[in-house]
């Protein structure tokens, strides 16, 4: 649990957090094995380092405890080296089915799964790659995100992207049961990180991830699936299924996805500890600052001027015993807000946009 300190009083960060308490929850974590295996991208994952690759937890619906757990299973695995990051996901489907073929059509009209990736975790310049049964692949890249004025650029490709599906069963066959449908992915590293710069993951590095899984409720009419509608004859909303709950219906709020960090020891080896760093929990409340802002403006037609308007203090106390100092510069339409302190090495900064960066000492 969270404290913050003020007046001399410690008081329970709850109170802080309470309004936003579904975005404060820690999201799920992996670690990510380097392998030295030639892996043949078939959908199969019957390689040995595929083998030794662990699952992760079955996703959840995307508000998390909110809502019921899923009706059926989805997991995923992952393997690096340094040309590639490999994915995995593991689809439980009595029914596979899928009719989009043409590459960047929108392919969650279909069931589908879907990988996002923010490789240096600033939540602008990040991407999105969804597969349906077919294998069809649309892939995007977001400049920032649709709630802050982002616009998808469908004219990105993963160039060297490579993808396979399997399916347990047989595709678009209402007529007996299937078991599952298995994707199986090696994304470039160079491609997902053209714009953030050519690094190569070391030792313990993290990228922000999460997946998605969209699922329709379908009928069985005259030999063929069709989704469920309502009485007025619209579908019935899909469901959406992540690995990392986000709290909210957006999978689009890249400071809520998961967090992958990658380990130079080969799959099988003892497990590596997950290290949360700090700059996480600072960054915690600068995302308030970011929310609250966003409230306060829509209420009041502009930006606070002062965390005391927000009801945020100068100094906070989080739970790893670490002592932040708060700041915030703003004007009617645009904020930059800081936090300081701790063990930090950096600075960080947040501005209207929901950018998170390295800044300077002071505002």
């Amino acid at each position: 649990m969270l404290v913050w300190c003020v007046s001399g009083s410690a008081l329970q960060a709850q109170t802080l957090f309470d309004a936003f308490k579904p975005h404060f929850t820690l999201p799920r974590n992996y670690i990510c094995y380097q392998t030295t295996d030639s892996l043949t991208i078939d959908g199969k994952l019957t390689e040995k380092a595929w083998q030794l690759a662990q699952w992760s937890e079955d996703f959840v619906d995307i508000e998390g405890d909110l809502q019921p757990r899923p009706t059926h299973a989805t997991r995923v695995k992952m393997l690096w080296n340094t040309q590639y990051l490999y994915i995995a996901a593991e689809l439980e489907e009595p029914h596979v089915w899928a009719t989009l073929h043409q590459h960047d059509t929108i392919i969650f009209q279909d069931n589908d799964f879907e990988v996002f990736l923010d490789p240096d975790g600033d939540a602008h310049e990040y991407f999105e790659i969804e597969i349906n049964a077919h294998n069809t692949v649309m892939d995007l890249f977001m400049p920032k995100p649709y709630r802050d004025g982002g616009r998808a650029l469908l004219t990105w490709d993963t160039k060297g992207l490579r993808t396979a599906v399997h399916v347990t069963g047989t595709l678009n066959q209402p007529n007996d049961k299937d078991q599952r449908w298995t994707v199986e992915m090696a994304i470039p590293i160079h491609a997902v990180r053209f714009f953030n710069g050519p690094g190569i993951p070391q030792n313990n590095s993290i990228w922000r991830i999460n997946f998605s899984r969209v699922q329709w409720d379908t009928d069985i009419k005259n030999g063929t699936y069709v989704k469920r509608r309502h009485a007025n004859g619209r579908p019935l909303p899909e469901h959406n299924w992540v690995w990392s709950p986000q709290g909210t219906i957006n999978m689009h709020a890249p400071e809520r996805w998961g967090y992958l960090q990658f380990s130079t020891q080969p799959p099988g080896s003892a497990p590596a500890a997950f290290q949360l760093p700090e700059s996480a929990t600072a960054k915690n409340y600068l995302w308030l600052i970011y929310y609250k802002q966003r409230e306060y403006r829509q209420k009041n037609k502009h930006y606070a001027t002062t965390l005391a308007a927000l009801g945020i203090p100068e100094k906070v106390t989080a739970e790893n015993g670490k002592v932040y100092s708060l700041e915030l510069e703003s004007i009617s339409t645009q904020f930059k807000a800081a936090v300081n302190g701790g063990s930090l090495k950096n600075i960080w900064q947040i501005n209207q946009e929901g950018k998170v960066f390295p800044g300077k000492p002071s505002l």
